[in-house]
């Protein structure tokens, strides 16, 4: 059976009454004895049904067709001399409808007032279907997702470890050969072997047991220690592609994702076949005066400054996000209630909005951030499972201890993301608008506040950031269980496995 539990308030009742046609809260109206009954349906889910008594129905009734007998306009009578019982013939739909409305909106902002439902969506109500009726009392009833109930966990005292860095002259260097990269020349065919960091351009078979489940012709990979799919890491790709020359195949294996497009493929070991039609290599720019001016720095000692910014930037991001992985890991550890799926499906791009804003915000190139952004989609699902569930205890905590995002606050951060895209803030500003990003945008700061609340009050250990500087991964917008076979792609040879 399903659990009822008695209300305390519909979040977006002001909404659903808008779309009975009122303007919701124009004029306090008298508290309607409503009854009210609401049920557990299932995760974060909860059923409501209203009940509005015949008398309430008599008296808006009777309140319209006051309000028609002055103001109708009906042959071979003057305004206000129709009889009362012509207006309830001739207008029974338009008074049926005014009453519809009045009730309703009514209705649903008591329940806003007196009911706290804690809704994170729209109530699932359709008004076009409701009536009402000639006897009786009227009833209504909707759905609505609502936020989890859980007690919030402790968070004063926890113990973190932070780590640290001090940016070298040769993170530096790994930074400017990174940004050359992305500023290169379209990369052009080669006559010599591969090396790292060319371009191969292959022909792609993807087969589980010997079956072929896909392929693709003309995928171009950059040679990196690793590739990643959609739905699966190959590593050791540098050493199997450097020294191919077109012509050449290679072959390894890579574990399809969990979370893979189709179940029936996750988990697989596919092996992936590589024909190599062309190797390609970039022309890097040089580090003249002209470069130096497009990047509007004066000198190359300028330019290392600002690259140590940005990698300091990234070192705090890293921090950040380390410190926040653990404090998000030890006050979730009690969150053992269950989110609904269709919720976390429809909040898996979203997370990646997020996670994509974040990156920017620290200076990360698009290379890193689809590199990330690739990484992510491979357990998309329960990572956005987890990080709604941080979300709700940080949304909890940050109103508990009254934790509020100020205007300027957004303002620092679109500054901060023109001054990192060479954009102005207004540009920004319209971007992130028209992306349906700025309650992203207010959300991220206010979850990122009421971390740092917590940090303020934990034990925190400095340990060294041994993370790389250097591009490992390369992401391929591909996913090996979600191609399927084109008929019309070259057939691509058998080859033997090489050792990679």
């Amino acid at each position: 059976m399903s659990e009822v539990e008695s209300a305390e308030g519909v979040a977006t009742a002001e909404a659903v009454a808008a779309g009975a046609g009122g303007e919701g809260g124009a004029n306090p109206a008298k508290r309607i004895d409503l009854k009210v009954q609401i049920e557990v349906t299932g995760p974060c889910r909860k059923k409501v049904k209203v009940t509005v008594p015949r008398a309430e129905i008599d008296q808006s009734l009777a309140k319209s067709i006051r309000e028609l007998i002055v103001s109708a306009d009906v042959p071979g009578f003057r305004k206000g001399r129709v009889p009362r019982s012509l207006v309830e013939k001739k207008f029974r739909k338009e008074v049926s409808g005014q009453v519809l409305q009045r009730v309703l909106m009514q209705s649903l902002e008591q329940l806003s007032e007196e009911y706290k439902l804690d809704a994170i969506n729209e109530p699932d109500l359709d008004v076009a279907d409701l009536e009402i009726p000639e006897k009786g009392d009227f009833e209504f009833e909707f759905e609505v997702e609502v936020r989890p109930e859980f007690d919030l966990p402790g968070y004063s005292g926890l113990k973190v470890q932070r780590l640290v860095r001090a940016i070298t002259d040769e993170d530096i260097d790994t930074a400017i050969e990174r940004f050359r990269e992305q500023n290169a020349t379209a990369s052009q065919p080669v006559d010599t072997p591969a090396v790292l960091g060319d371009f191969v351009v292959a022909n792609v078979r993807f087969l589980i047991n010997g079956e072929e489940i896909g392929r693709r012709s003309g995928v171009e990979i950059r040679i990196r220690p690793t590739i990643q799919f959609h739905d699966a890491i190959l590593s050791d790709f540098d050493k199997l592609m450097i020294g191919v020359q077109p012509g050449d195949h290679r072959s390894a294996t890579a574990t399809i994702s969990m979370e893979a497009s189709r179940a029936e493929l996750r988990g697989e070991t596919a092996t992936v076949e590589f024909e190599v039609t062309d190797v390609r290599r970039q022309s890097l720019p040089d580090l003249d005066e002209k470069f130096l001016a497009d990047l509007q720095v004066d000198s190359v000692d300028a330019l290392r400054e600002r690259m140590k910014s940005v990698l300091e930037r990234q070192t705090q991001f890293r921090q950040r996000q380390a410190v926040r992985e653990q404090v998000l890991r030890q006050i979730g550890e009690s969150a053992n209630w269950e989110l609904p799926e269709d919720l976390v499906l429809r909040q898996v791009e979203n997370a990646l909005r997020r996670e994509v804003l974040e990156m920017r915000e620290a200076g990360y190139t698009d290379l890193q951030i689809e590199a990330r952004e690739s990484q992510m989609r491979q357990n998309q699902i329960s990572e956005t499972r987890l990080a709604l569930k941080q979300h709700f205890i940080l949304d909890k905590l940050a109103t508990t201890e009254n934790i509020v995002v100020e205007p300027i606050e957004k303002e620092l951060e679109i500054l901060n993301m023109a001054q990192q895209s060479g954009e102005s803030p207004r540009k920004v500003r319209a971007q992130l608008e028209r992306r349906g990003m700025m309650e992203n945008l207010e959300a991220q700061i206010r979850e990122r506040k009421a971390v740092d609340f917590i940090i303020g009050k934990a034990t925190i250990e400095d340990v060294p950031d041994t993370t790389t500087m250097k591009e490992e991964a390369f992401a391929v917008d591909l996913a090996i269980s979600g191609l399927g076979v084109a008929p019309e792609a070259p057939e691509v040879a058998p080859v033997e496995t090489a050792n990679a």
